[in-house]
């Protein structure tokens, strides 16, 4: 099993004018530790799991371009790309910019939008979810088509593309990995079987997680496709505890998502600012995990 990164938290000392160093920071750090990848939301308030809307939140490819010059090897995605939040044409020139400049470590990762208030709050389109789940299987299909150097039109339900043309073209191929975020068992999952080279699926009930990955092959036979082709990734979080303390447990837990299926996990890591923090995830977990 490999690990990811999950950076879902901004709110660090020193405020916005430090905000850039400790997040290259944490990024360079992560990296030599052998972290397989980092991810930020694409949020544009703080959510409520985590803090209040006023907490510090970046835009997640601002933020991605940022860290592509800060690293070298991980690969780089959010966790997931709001649908609704950008037309699909400039959502696949955003990513492709991103593998380019990062030497081609992007992902796709994508899903169907679900934070109604702060869309209202800064004039998001927010449309009812069956929209938006039609919205999501034109866009996929959009930044495909955009990635295979098909410059022709798209005429979708939602989407008038009069013209795909990408120059210049991702360097991921055939494209950029396709990661379709969520669980819901009669689209989400559907989609994944239909499209996604990778899902990620929430890990903190281990018993509903397996149901979701019994519910994907299902979907996966529905459609033809060959469940063992698609990438697992779980969404988890890590609380090694302020002096390593809780480093077991969470050990312990990512072995029982790796009996899943799961070979990657994307996670938290609470307190990630702090000294200490990323130098137990490297020292300690990572070194487990990769035996999984």
């Amino acid at each position: 099993m490999k690990l990811g990164l999950h950076i879902s938290d901004f709110t660090w000392d020193g405020g916005a004018p430090d905000l850039r160093f400790k997040l290259g920071e944490i990024a360079k750090r992560a990296e030599d530790g052998g972290v397989d990848r980092i991810s930020v939301m694409d949020h544009v308030w703080q959510i409520g799991p985590i803090g209040p809307p006023e907490h510090e939140m970046l835009e997640a490819y601002t933020a991605l371009g940022w860290l592509a010059a800060k690293t070298e090897r991980v690969k780089l995605l959010t966790m997931v790309t709001a649908v609704v939040y950008r037309e699909p044409g400039l959502l696949a020139k955003a990513v492709t910019t991103l593998d380019v400049l990062s030497g081609g470590r992007a992902i796709l990762g994508i899903g169907a939008a679900w934070n109604a208030e702060e869309s209202a709050g800064l004039g998001l389109l927010f449309p009812p979810v069956s929209e938006r789940f039609e919205r999501l299987e034109e866009a996929i299909l959009i930044c495909k088509q955009m990635w295979s150097g098909d410059e022709g039109a798209f005429h979708g339900q939602h989407y008038q593309l009069a013209r795909t043309l990408n120059s210049p073209q991702v360097l991921s191929r055939p494209h950029p990995p396709i990661l379709i975020g969520g669980a819901g068992e009669k689209k989400t999952l559907r989609l994944v079987a239909k499209y996604a080279d990778a899902c990620n699926i929430a890990a903190y009930n281990l018993d509903e997680t397996a149901h979701k990955l019994d519910v994907l092959r299902q979907h996966c036979a529905n459609e033809g496709r060959d469940y063992d082709e698609i990438e697992k990734t779980a969404q988890t979080r890590y609380d090694l505890g302020e002096n390593g303390e809780n480093t077991g447990q969470v050990i312990e837990n990512l072995h029982r998502i790796a009996e899943l299926g799961f070979s990657q996990v994307h996670g938290s890591l609470k307190r990630v600012s702090e000294p200490g923090q990323l130098d137990l995830l490297a020292e300690r977990v990572i070194p487990a995990v990769e035996k999984f």
